[in-house]
């Protein structure tokens, strides 16, 4: 056995230790229920990366144990780590307890240096990602969480009774599982997936990508490549495609100057973690309007990945206005030039588009956005991706934009990266996570004892276990009442 294999079993049994001294998880509580011959889960997670893991290991852990999570990726492949996420190292710092929930020995740092040792962790500057999808590995399956992989959702209903539908389809058909709650853990692309300028509409898709999108970087090898933005994600697509052996690369920023500083990290603090969901819409909004106008600048180390190539080129204050086909290239049409390029990647954000995801069409037009209300003109500008967020209740959950219309909101829960504006960065960077999984585990915990409040009672009624056995004492009272004849 290997002193790495060694070290991470005997984490594994002080982890065990702990829980047990916690009394963890707790025993379970919520009452079964079946519709049409199958059990009704208690808790349906969509997504089983970071954010879906520490949901249901929070609702494991507090005795909601009927969770199931279904995810579309292959198993150990959920999340971005080893798709879209081309960055060699994680930016946040090695030392943040990310998804461990309280637990020591459920951080990265305890994962780490259980195989590494002390010196290997101190050594240690930032994490590799591919180390990160490991340690989530590692924590699904210590966790026991039960993930289903290669599964989709493809659509939801109203089946009444308090219970959502959800439509399933896993390579071999589709079926129908109910459930009481649905948690959309589906990451950074949130509810929408990548925004797409309007001048790449109509550009054959052989020419370009999103860089959330599968891209063969290997065959980027001797060709022309313009990567469009400037932040984390297209310094890590535009160091990929140098790395391939890209023959030049031209990062085409509208801006005209680079940001560089991180305005909410420097002020992150636990104030900000729990406070921001409690501050008024107003300032809610001023807070994200001027972090998005501000922007957040691509890590030091991602930029020195790229600007390291003499055949990378950053232009700042050069903007796409159009892209046209020619022949077997695109040009892409600038203020000062026009650029030809054989491959070109977006690297423009993401979107809240609930009417463009299929499966979500039974609930699209009912939820309600910032948009549709709770948005002002004097807070700040009409940034799409603010104004078109949903606009969530205090457990994630969706809010019907006319009271009545859909009631099933109240029991879908979106746990991504498009809940930022109304409950703070809690449910898609690793420093909160744990906060954000403990806050929506406490909202579907009550909903569902509620919603139960009569089975409990009659447990409460029917609960008839003694602790005393009546041979404990002896009734004094006959004696006075003799005393006083």
């Amino acid at each position: 056995m290997s002193s790495a294999t060694d070290g991470l079993r005997q984490l594994e049994a002080r982890l065990a230790t702990d829980l047990d001294y916690l009394e963890l998880p707790s025993k379970s509580w919520v009452p079964p229920r079946h519709r049409e011959g199958q059990r009704v889960w208690d808790v349906l997670f969509i997504g089983a990366g970071m954010c879906g893991l520490a949901g249901a290991a929070r609702l494991k852990l507090a005795g909601v144990d009927n969770v199931v999570l279904y995810d579309a990726a292959p198993a150990g492949l959920e999340g971005p780590w080893e798709t879209f996420a081309r960055m060699q190292t994680l930016r946040s710092p090695k030392s943040l307890s990310g998804p461990a929930l309280g637990l020591p020995s459920l951080t990265f740092r305890a994962w780490y240096t259980a195989q590494y040792g002390v010196d290997g962790w101190e050594a240690l500057d930032k994490i590799p990602k591919g180390q990160w999808m490991d340690y989530l590995r590692w924590y699904r399956r210590v966790l026991g969480l039960p993930v289903v992989n290669e599964t989709r959702m493809t659509g939801l209903a109203d089946a009444g009774d308090g219970l959502v539908a959800v439509s399933l389809y896993d390579g071999t058909g589709e079926r129908v599982e109910y459930c009481r709650h649905l948690v959309l853990a589906t990451g950074r692309s949130g509810l929408g997936g990548g925004v797409v300028p309007g001048f790449l509409d109509g550009i054959d898709k052989r020419f370009w990508a999103h860089s959330a999108d599968p891209v063969d970087f290997a065959a980027l090898a001797g060709k022309r490549v313009i990567v469009i933005g400037a932040g984390a994600s297209a310094m890590d697509n535009a160091a990929t495609a140098l790395e391939s052996g890209a023959a030049q690369v031209d990062m085409l920023i509208r801006r005209k100057e680079m940001p560089r500083v991180n305005k909410m990290t420097g002020i992150g603090s636990q104030g900000v973690v729990h406070g921001m969901r409690v501050l008024p819409d107003a300032w809610k909004y001023r807070f994200v309007a001027y972090v998005n106008d501000q922007q957040v600048p691509p890590p030091r180390s991602s930029t020195l990945r790229v600007t390291r190539h003499e055949n990378a080129r950053l232009f700042l204050g050069c903007p796409v206005e159009t892209v046209t086909e020619t022949g077997d290239h695109v040009v892409a049409k600038t203020p000062f030039a026009d650029f030809p390029a054989d491959f070109i990647i977006a690297a423009t954000g993401f979107r809240n588009d609930f009417d463009g995801r299929a499966e979500l069409a039974a609930i699209a037009p009912h939820i309600k956005t910032w948009g549709d209300g709770p948005y002002r003109p004097e807070m700040g500008p009409t940034t799409p991706f603010m104004v078109d967020a949903p606009y969530l209740g205090e457990s994630f959950e969706f809010l019907e934009k006319s009271a009545g219309d859909c009631p099933m909101l109240a029991r879908i829960h979106c746990f991504n990266d498009a809940a930022m504006l109304s409950h703070g960065k809690l449910s898609g960077d690793i420093p909160a996570i744990s906060a954000g999984a403990d806050r929506l585990m406490r909202g579907i915990v009550s909903e569902l004892f509620v919603a139960d409040r009569k089975r409990h009672f009659e447990a409460l009624e029917a609960y008839d276990i003694p602790e005393l056995e009546g041979d404990e004492w002896t009734d004094s009272t006959p004696s006075l009442t003799e005393a006083a004849e």
